[in-house]
């Protein structure tokens, strides 16, 4: 028997399975393909935060890219790189919302040497720019060291039952706690109110004779350098689903796309792609993540006293299935999110601590019940 089941090896339930571990609980992770298998596994995993407008989710990234990077450089200093981020806009309005961001931002900034501006393109030079100190994370890497601790089952779960206190999991394993962390994928658990965005993401390693020592966002995210080596990637395909697709995803023209939207930035010599990585990533439709319990919607329908049709629901009124969790929704932003997440689920489960409303799982319910 186990503490805590975790439904999905990426970064979202490696961060959980490491929280876990940490406490000294018993966890075991199961997942249909393996381990950063989809869209964790494809991510380039560059620790940074939201270039944006005030608002809740620049505020929540903000907080989780500074805890994030202590977070990797303490526990797994051998799979986290520190390096600058030069951050370029990609158009006259987001270069006005980045000039912004430089005057109000408590990060401190760097600038990029006038020589490395001047070899990027016309096209780079033509827009603000932000350097800060940032990183990158071996992903698929990271997830299987975040989850060296915990039991790992590589199996479909097709059955989730509770009964007499514990979460029954495919008939053959047993756990006090369960958390779905499956990302866009389908659920074992199906909640009408629970609706998650996948979009697509495309990674590719490549060989150039081209030295770049920063990691570079503007149309697509280039990695610093590596033994000549440096990745591209992007969550760049909004359409393309594996589970609803009627063909395969191209990836030769997912190629072509990375590499025409990283030209516009910079100029990349004798390119040889060495490796593809694609999967699936979820987001929700606010925008901001989830984590929490979840809401029994048919017994809370049917509670007698609870109004739905109100601008102020009580989350607490509702009803929630017992011990069942999850964490989703991280977008673009998996790998800064994911540990800080993972820490304020981890002291809700393990002391009780509350969530803020404004993650939970419930306001999802309370949207779609007040629209029946």
């Amino acid at each position: 028997m186990y503490d805590l089941a975790i439904i999905g090896a990426g970064i979202n339930g490696a961060s959980v399975a490491h929280e876990f571990a940490e406490a000294g609980k018993r966890v075991i992770i199961f997942d249909m393909d393996g381990i950063a298998s989809g869209g964790s596994g494809a991510a380039g995993a560059f620790i940074a935060p939201k270039f944006s407008k005030g608002g809740e989710l620049k505020e929540l990234l903000h907080d989780a890219f500074v805890y994030s990077m202590e977070f990797y450089e303490k526990n797994f200093p051998k799979l986290f790189t520190k390096t600058e981020l030069l951050h370029i806009a990609k158009d006259e309005e987001s270069s006005e919302i980045l000039k912004e961001y430089k005057q109000n931002t408590p990060l401190k900034l760097r600038e990029p040497s006038l020589e490395y501006l001047e070899s990027l393109t016309e096209h780079a030079n033509a827009y603000e720019h932000i350097c800060i100190d940032a990183g990158v994370v071996n992903a698929q890497a990271m997830c299987r060291a975040m989850s060296k601790s915990a039991k790992y089952v590589e199996q479909k779960v097709e059955t989730l039952v509770y009964d007499d206190g514990l979460w029954i999991i495919n008939d053959s394993y047993s756990a006090k706690s369960v958390l779905l962390a499956t990302g866009a994928y389908e659920s074992v658990v199906k909640e009408q109110y629970i609706n998650l965005r996948g979009v697509w993401g495309h990674r590719i390693d490549i060989k150039t004779s081209t030295s770049n020592p920063y990691s570079i966002h503007q149309n697509v995210s280039i990695s610093p350098s590596n033994d000549g080596e440096l990745a591209i990637g992007a969550t760049h395909n909004v359409h393309y689903h594996p589970q609803t697709a009627t063909k395969p995803y191209d990836v030769e023209a997912g190629r072509a796309e990375l590499l025409e939207k990283a030209s516009r930035t910079i100029s990349l010599k004798d390119v040889e792609v060495l490796r593809d990585f694609t999967g699936l990533r979820s987001g929700s439709f606010d925008y901001m993540p989830l984590i929490g319990a979840l809401v029994l919607s048919e017994e809370t329908l049917v509670s007698k006293g609870i109004r739905f049709k109100t601008k102020k629901p009580d989350f607490e009124e509702y009803t929630y299935y017992p011990n069942l969790y999850m964490i989703n929704g991280n977008g673009g932003y998996g790998f800064v999110l994911a540990p800080y997440l993972a820490k304020i689920l981890s002291e809700h489960i393990l002391s009780g601590k509350k969530i803020s409303e404004k993650l939970s799982p419930a306001r999802f319910f309370a949207r779609w019940a007040k629209k029946l």
